[in-house]
């Protein structure tokens, strides 16, 4: 009979994917850094990439490192932030953020994605218009109407603009200068997110032709892969999974 992967092997490969998500988000804490102050108290864009590392079980100890390695002069790689936009399969509107220390090969690894899978890249602006920045913050209802009204009452007190249910989940949406005052008091309503963060969220979703949805999500997951790219934004409506 044949054997299945090793613990080991499990073990290993929880490691691999871990430490590239803890790359990505320690190259996000380096750009909100280098963009403000030193001082998640202070920076908001900081605040919400501590959380989001906190949320993923990363150790303090190597958050305060990489604070302190971008607000110091260490000789490191200077990185930028960079968005690409551009269209996937079946037309879907796509915006690609990036952190990167060599936006040549970060451009072509996003421009090859995207070829390899029927995309294209576009000027910027040429996506954007479709989506609105605005603060997330996700939490689980699924069938829980209490649960659904509390979240509601709290967000609505904290100041926030919207609440969306769908998917099982309901979401808080508030300006993206208001999110940190909203999540701190969501927090104290003893309330906790499932993710919470500042991106791009869609105007409208669109339908995906039903021969295009693997391509798509194939794409997305390549596009996820890349070191560099940060975040990802689309406006497709894809199946949810049983």
């Amino acid at each position: 009979m044949g054997r299945g992967p090793s613990i080991e092997g499990r073990k290993n490969a929880e490691d691999a994917k871990r430490g590239k998500v803890f790359t990505k988000l320690i190259r996000e804490i380096t750009i909100a850094t280098r963009g403000g102050v030193p001082d998640p108290t202070l920076n908001a864009a900081l605040r919400a990439a501590v959380d989001k590392a906190l949320a993923v079980n990363m150790p303090k100890d190597n958050i305060e490192r990489a604070i302190k390695r971008a607000s110091g002069a260490d000789g490191g790689a200077k990185l930028e932030e960079v968005r690409y936009e551009g269209y996937g399969p079946g037309g879907v509107a796509l915006i690609i953020d990036c952190f990167t220390d060599n936006a040549t090969r970060t451009v072509a690894d996003v421009r090859h994605a995207l070829s390899k899978h029927g995309g294209n890249l576009g000027t910027s602006g040429s996506v954007s218009f479709q989506f609105t920045r605005c603060g997330e913050l996700a939490f689980a209802t699924e069938g829980d109407e209490a649960q659904e009204e509390k979240v509601l009452e709290a967000a609505l007190e904290a100041g926030a603009d919207d609440v969306v249910n769908e998917d099982g989940e309901s979401t808080v949406l508030c300006a993206p200068e208001a999110f940190g005052a909203v999540q701190q008091a969501l927090l104290g309503a003893g309330l906790h997110p499932l993710h919470a963060g500042v991106g791009m969220r869609p105007n409208n979703r669109v339908a995906v032709p039903e021969e295009a949805v693997e391509t798509l999500q194939d794409l997305l997951a390549k596009l996820d892969a890349l070191d560099d790219v940060s975040e990802v934004y689309h406006n497709a409506l894809l199946p949810t999974s049983e």
